[in-house]
């Protein structure tokens, strides 16, 4: 890894922010067909399971373009390298509002992802490049917040302009948002940042390590088993509830919030706890959320509520599995991280097409026990971790 020959001390205090916005708009980007599916359903006559691929199918492509792009892009400057990343995402969602019908929207989606698959990890290994070693678990819980805003303010936000202008709107002010963090990042962020190189040895290294591949089987757990039900959310609750587009809206804003609340107290407490127990923590929040949306499906108030748990893990899960990957191993932490983003993406894609069977099936309370399933091998697997990286957790 090359630190940047000069920056000043105003660069390095606001880079990780920038850094966070990257993620805001890579989470929008990702997760905006959640809040939109039974418009999209509507207007382009297409099924809510069809319309749900959108997240499958670009999910695939996550998986498979996290790895790839690192390997590609491992020698290319970091400013330049993300900056480009989030210049692709805002055209492509600018694009997207123009789309004429369900095959090119799902194409433009593609493509987007594809690039944007790189975003996320490489984010995560240039924090961990501009702060010192005693600070990069908090710093890299702190990028993660992007994630959080994404479903705190962003999946809202994109539900309810949806239901009132369309999601063609709700894209365009995806696009909007990318070009203001393109110029954000391309302000804050160093020159000359490069992270250690990605070969073909580094993936040998990354597959011998033991550590490394049972914190990746936990995030594929971990997210199949939030994708079964997150995914279907909205027409999920439509059905049980029969709740308006503003009280789906809210549970959404729910959801978010207390993802933001609960990777915030993690970014806080992870450096004096350990990222192991950090990680029980919200795993066990995760499990308590779901396993509440599950018994209590039909009751819109208790779901709301569940929601509220499960929101509290479900981002703080997964920036602990970044932080304990950078520590089980520095060198492969390139690597190591984009292949975490790239199960995350495996674990997206099967606990939709899951929940898109069950929901096609008319399924709709199995969705919530599946998903009770997933997490809970999740948090037995997380416990018998327990000895791994005990220098720091």
């Amino acid at each position: 890894m090359k630190n940047p020959p000069s920056d000043s001390p105003v660069h390095r205090r606001y880079a990780p922010t920038a850094l966070m916005f990257g993620n805001l708009v890579t989470g929008c980007s990702v997760l905006a067909p959640a809040g939109m599916l039974v418009e999209l359903s509507s207007d382009l006559g297409v099924t809510v399971r069809a319309a749900g691929l959108l997240i499958t199918f670009g999910a695939v492509v996550l998986c498979i373009g996290s790895p790839l792009m690192a390997w590609l892009t491992s020698r290319i400057e970091r400013r330049s390298l993300l900056t480009a990343t989030l210049a692709v995402l805002a055209l492509a969602n600018a694009a997207s509002a123009l789309a004429p019908d369900y095959t090119t929207l799902l194409i433009i989606r593609l493509i987007m992802l594809g690039v944007g698959a790189l975003y996320t990890p490489q984010a995560a290994g240039t924090a961990a490049l501009i702060v010192s070693p005693e600070r990069r678990g908090g710093t890299i819980a702190y990028v993660f917040l992007g994630w959080s805003l994404a479903a705190a303010v962003g999946l809202p936000l994109i539900t309810i302009l949806t239901s009132r202008y369309g999601w063609r709107t709700a894209y365009g002010g995806i696009g909007v948002i990318g070009a203001f963090s393109f110029l954000l990042l391309a302000w804050r962020l160093p020159a000359g940042l490069i992270g250690a190189r990605v070969d073909l040895k580094t993936w040998t290294d990354v597959g011998r390590n033991r550590a490394i591949i049972v914190l990746l089987l936990i995030t594929t757990l971990q997210m199949s088993g939030q994708f079964v039900v997150f995914t279907f959310m909205g027409p999920l609750l439509v059905k049980l509830t029969h709740a308006g587009p503003d009280a789906v809206g809210l549970v959404f804003a729910i959801y978010g919030i207390c993802g933001f609340i609960g990777v915030a107290i993690a970014s806080r407490i992870v450096d004096s706890w350990g990222a192991y127990k950090t990680s029980v923590l919200f795993t066990v929040l995760v499990l308590t959320g779901i396993t509440g949306w599950a018994l209590s499906a039909g009751v819109y108030p208790l779901m709301a509520c569940s929601v509220a748990i499960w929101g509290l893990g479900f981002a703080a899960t997964n920036s602990m599995q970044q932080v304990r990957l950078v520590v089980a191993a520095p060198a492969l932490a390139s690597a190591s991280v984009s292949l975490n983003t790239s199960v995350l993406y495996v674990g997206q894609a099967i606990g939709s097409a899951i929940g898109g069977l069950l929901y096609s099936r008319d399924l709709l309370y199995g969705s919530g026990y599946a998903a009770m399933a997933f997490v809970a091998l999740a948090l037995m697997t997380v416990i018998s971790t327990r000895g791994f990286g005990r220098a720091k957790g």
